[in-house]
């Protein structure tokens, strides 16, 4: 007895370092993706100076007409769907990864991306208008639409006839190819107008955020992020191996089938406001389990605050490079999240040599 209470005592101490290095950092990530926020409200071609945001967050009535509207009707619509956009696919792309077993797995790799933006391109060609909270939101109602297909068939595949893990990511990745192309052949048809528009979607934009939009994707992310800490247990063992997780009365199956579930909510209803946005659902749950390890109860936050810091920066990014120009934050991501995913490559890589 004697000699196994210290070793009790020295593992409980071990876990508390262990649960206390881990809600450090997702203070600091919280910290710092608070930093680039406020600098993300800040930029744009009307300059806001930080100390004139917080007094307007604070007491808008005391701030000049034009720059209420500006901060409350334009920025900070824009820089809070940034966030939620970024934390949804986040968070999207860590359970992917986790119920695929597979590094590459993303709502943009699995084809949802391509999806949506095919889902767009119909409306914008049909010329069909869905007036509601005084938008239209025709092209918003075709994009999920979209996505949520392309989710559905990706979900019956891992259904039937119990399709590995391996052939689910095929099956998405030709699913995206196929997307991509009828996206072209629906550029290929349309008029001057609708390609531009199609396009700008195509591009990835957060310029159409408004209130109502991050109020919907809120709430979604909301629901989605408790759901997801509810089964933190059991993707978490999942990580260890499909039998061993079998082995500690874990139905694998459901739990795939029911996590699909919540990621197609999630990443339709992300890039149906936004359009295309590729890499935050694959780089920033790589970032995470860099920082945090495989305890979803770390690893799913952790990569919510990684995709939505990303986004955050890339808005930054966009409003910036070019002077008085916003470029599409699609683009950004694409090329920062390029050299980022490969340096994560070749540090795990020099990590485990």
């Amino acid at each position: 007895m004697t000699s196994a209470s210290p070793s009790h005592a020295s593992l409980r101490a071990q876990y508390r370092r262990f649960a206390l290095r881990r809600l450090t950092l997702l203070v600091m990530l919280t910290m710092i993706l608070l930093a680039t926020w406020m600098l993300d409200i800040a930029a744009g071609p009307s300059e806001l100076p930080l100390a004139d945001i917080a007094q307007g967050l604070i007491q808008p009535r005391d701030m000049p007409p034009e720059q209420r509207v500006i901060l409350w009707n334009l920025r900070l619509p824009y820089a809070v769907m940034a966030v939620l956009v970024g934390g949804a696919l986040g968070l999207a792309g860590a359970e992917m990864q986790t119920v695929l077993n597979n590094p590459l797995a993303s709502p943009f790799t699995l084809g949802l991306s391509a999806a949506a933006s095919v889902g767009a391109s119909i409306v914008v060609l049909s010329g069909w208008s869905l007036e509601a909270w005084n938008e239209n939101l025709a092209l918003t109602l075709g994009a999920f639409t979209m996505a949520l297909l392309a989710t559905l068939l990706i979900l019956w595949l891992s259904w039937w006839r119990g399709a590995s893990t391996e052939t689910v990511v095929l099956f998405g990745i030709g699913l995206m190819f196929s997307f991509e192309a009828l996206l072209w052949l629906l550029q290929y048809l349309a008029d001057s107008n609708a390609l531009q528009q199609i396009v700008f979607w195509s591009m990835g934009s957060l310029a159409r955020a408004t209130w109502s939009k991050v109020a919907i994707l809120a709430a979604v992310l909301l629901a989605c992020a408790l759901w997801a800490s509810a089964n933190a247990w059991p993707l978490t063992t999942l990580r260890a191996g499909e039998e061993q997780a079998r082995s500690m009365g874990i139905a694998v199956e459901r739990l795939r089938l029911v996590t699909l579930v919540r990621i197609s909510l999630l990443s339709a209803t992300a890039l149906s406001f936004v359009g295309t946005i590729g890499f935050v659902g694959l780089v920033g749950p790589h970032v995470a389990r860099l920082l945090l390890g495989e305890d979803h109860r770390y690893y799913l936050p952790g990569s919510m605050l990684a995709g939505a810091l990303m986004l955050s920066a890339a808005s930054v990014l966009s409003k910036t490079l070019v002077n008085g120009v916003i470029l599409p934050v699609g683009v950004i991501t694409a090329l920062v999240g390029v050299p980022l995913f490969m340096s994560l490559i070749a540090y795990g890589k020099r990590r485990h040599a």
